[in-house]
């Protein structure tokens, strides 16, 4: 979304930054995180960078993929003790805002720069960030992209907000090396002053190897759109997360599976209330509740705990809270600006936000 002035887009040799002197496994020292979270909370990691960090990847709890304003890319592999500056190069040099990053291991990561037009490109990396190589330039002015996702290794998508009244869908086969623009047949009409929140990589996400959910707001009502069929054909469903203005909606989605999800948004402008900005759905999307206890405040990412019934996280500028219930009641964790939040299989979860916010969550011991 068009509104990069408010930091909100709608929809060489490697630097070292930190000491490298500890093994990776040396990592597994912090107790370890309950299923509940009970007593855990963020450990900051020192990144040495200033920038503000929307895209982040989480491979496990020692590897890690941040990537945000000023064209910034970083990388760990020992559990945030020592970063990576891994930017690509030319991004770097145009400031290219790069909002999302998808990350398969340590090694190969694509990532999302966005605005209209060539701001909007793909880059990819194979060697964890030595090289890059752009593999997409938007080529139409009418176009924004907002967010990018990966079924596994091979297939991804990424969304644009409305081109001719319908959100662009654009699909790689080959792991990120070539994309092509989706037929819009199959998508659905946006409303009036429609798209997507660029707020945390979190306004498409997948779940299993062909289901998709797009996240909107600035229309009239904020609506969750689900493809079962990577991205070909759509169906549309309200929300129950308050619209009606350019600045609210919902900012991130999360599905544990094809049919549990999350939804997370509210109005991001600083002092506005955002009541009600948490939805649940236990039909993959069709239809949406309101959280009965949701978070007090605007909350731009959302992640689930790995191995657990109900737990989730949600994080904000204001701070982050915790479900246990599936997403139906919310507390909170603890204060701290977050923009955006991912949990690996193995129980990693990291958060990422401004001035160059990093954090693992850990049990406090």
């Amino acid at each position: 979304m068009r509104l990069l002035e408010l930091g909100i887009g709608m929809c060489a040799a490697a630097l070292v930054v930190g000491v490298s002197a500890a093994p990776a496994q040396a990592d597994a020292d912090p107790a370890p995180v309950a299923q509940d979270l009970h007593g855990a909370g963020w450990a900051l990691k020192e990144t040495g960078k200033d920038v503000r960090f929307r895209g982040l990847a989480a491979v496990g709890r020692s590897t890690a993929w941040v990537a945000g304003s000023k064209g910034t890319v970083l990388r760990t592999v020992d559990g945030g003790r020592s970063w990576r500056d891994v930017s690509p190069p030319g991004a770097v040099a145009e400031g290219l805002e790069l909002r999302d990053i998808e990350a398969f291991d340590a090694r190969h990561a694509v990532a999302l720069s966005i605005g209209e037009g060539e701001a909007s490109r793909v880059l990819r990396t194979e060697d964890g960030g030595a090289t890059w190589t752009e593999t997409f330039r938007n080529p139409d002015p009418r176009a924004f992209y907002d967010c990018l996702t990966f079924f596994d290794a091979r297939h991804g998508l990424a969304m644009s907000d409305p081109v001719d009244g319908k959100f662009r869908i654009l699909s790689t086969d080959d792991g990120g090396r070539n994309w092509r623009v989706l037929p819009n047949a199959g998508m659905p009409e946006a409303l009036p002053g429609e798209a997507g929140f660029a707020a945390s990589g979190q306004c498409l996400v997948s779940a299993g190897p062909h289901d998709v959910w797009l996240a909107t707001g600035g229309g009239a009502s904020a609506r969750v759109l689900h493809s079962a069929d990577r991205g070909r054909t759509w169906r549309v469903a309200e929300s129950t997360v308050p619209a009606g203005d350019p600045a609210r909606g919902v900012f991130a989605l999360a599905f544990r599976d094809r049919t549990r999800g999350l939804a997370v948004g509210g109005d991001y402008r600083t002092g506005q209330a955002s009541p009600q900005a948490a939805a649940v759905s236990a039909d993959g999307g069709r239809t949406w509740r309101q959280s009965a206890a949701p978070p007090p405040d605007y909350r731009s990412g959302a992640a689930w705990f790995p191995y657990s019934a109900g737990t989730a996280l949600a994080v904000g500028p204001t701070g982050t809270d915790v479900t246990t219930d599936g997403g139906r009641g919310w507390r909170s964790l603890e204060a701290g600006s977050f923009d955006t939040v991912d949990c690996a299989a193995d129980t990693g979860c990291w958060a990422a936000g401004e001035k160059g916010r990093v954090a693992r969550l850990e049990g406090r011991r």
